[in-house]
């Protein structure tokens, strides 16, 4: 199967490359006037170019914070910067996926790869923020999805910002835990949340401007832009109400053998239950309720990996 085409800039990030904190491509925006640090993140993975698009123009523009403290980060940029429009799903990572690495168990172990020597030099800044932007985008066509982890305050958040329509939540892959998930952003009574948006097809012309309305969405909701930068670039449309899906099960690949039995797309809904979905060996994958929610389904299927997560709208 070919790769979707690529119709987005990947932009030049070098000169982001010392911010001034310690850490390459962090830069930390303090106002005098207090209130919460919130991080902005693009990058998680190097194929993503939406979010670094959008902290491109973010930085650029001349912003400040009106109050408390703005940090951006580009988190794998050595992934990005291994990017080939010939093999352009190759530099998703470098060793291997930042995404899943967040545990005290790996962070603390003694395995090496530059992905997690790059997940222990942000460490420090992930433990001393309030709020997580984690700026995403999928393998396939589907339409924008928050995902807000399995926490209230992460359903939360999403909510209070709007935007996309699709809000879900999960608990994450059996492949390794994600950042959104990592330590206290996953603990219910911790205030500290992290919410992961992604915003599109990795390289489709409007995953870029979901990226932008989700960060001046943030910024909005935290009292962090004034309203003449508001003005000028949020897009006053009014939006579609949001829909939770509460995802109630992960497929996870077990054998090299895994095939889809049925065209399948992100969201769809399979009407009735017991619909095979899959083959995994001989073993099927069937739809365990009616009016089933496709989320986000593979399209190179790996054995260990999600295949597809399965959901049902709560509304």
């Amino acid at each position: 199967m070919s790769a979707p085409p690529i119709d987005v800039p990947f932009p030049d990030l070098s000169r982001w490359a010392d911010g001034g904190t310690g850490i390459p491509y962090v830069h930390t925006l303090e106002s005098p006037t207090r209130g919460p640090h919130v991080l902005l993140q693009a990058l998680t993975h190097g194929n993503e170019v939406c979010g670094a698009i959008a902290l491109d123009w973010l930085l650029g523009s001349g912003f400040r914070p009106e109050r408390g403290t703005l940090s951006v980060a580009f988190a794998n940029v050595a992934a990005y910067e291994s990017f080939d429009p010939a093999n352009p799903y190759a530099s998703r990572c470098v060793d291997e996926d930042f995404n899943r690495l967040w545990t005290t168990e790996v962070l603390d172990g003694e395995r090496q790869t530059r992905d997690l020597e790059r997940a222990r030099a942000l460490r420090p800044l992930y433990e001393r923020i309030d709020f997580l932007l984690d700026l995403h985008s999928m393998t396939d066509p589907c339409p924008p999805l928050a995902l807000a982890g399995r926490q209230r305050k992460g359903l939360e958040l999403a909510l209070a910002l709007g935007l996309p329509e699709h809000v879900v939540i999960d608990a994450g892959h059996s492949a390794g835990r994600r950042l959104r998930d990592y330590a206290f952003f996953d603990e219910p009574d911790d205030p500290r949340v992290a919410l992961l948006i992604e915003c599109g097809q990795h390289w489709e012309r409007a995953s870029p401007a979901v990226a932008r309305q989700s960060v001046l969405r943030l910024l909005r909701h935290f009292g962090m832009a004034d309203a003449d930068f508001l003005a000028r670039h949020l897009d006053p449309a009014p939006r579609p109400p949001q829909r939770v899906i509460e995802v109630t099960a992960a497929v996870t690949i077990a054998s090299d053998d895994f095939a889809f039995a049925l065209p399948v797309h992100g969201l769809a809904v399979i009407p009735r239950a017991g619909t095979v979905l899959a083959h995994d060996g001989d073993v099927p994958v069937l739809a365990p309720y009616d009016d089933c929610v496709l989320i986000m389904p593979t399209r190179r299927p790996k054995a260990g990996e999600t295949a597809v997560r399965l959901g049902r709208f709560l509304d």
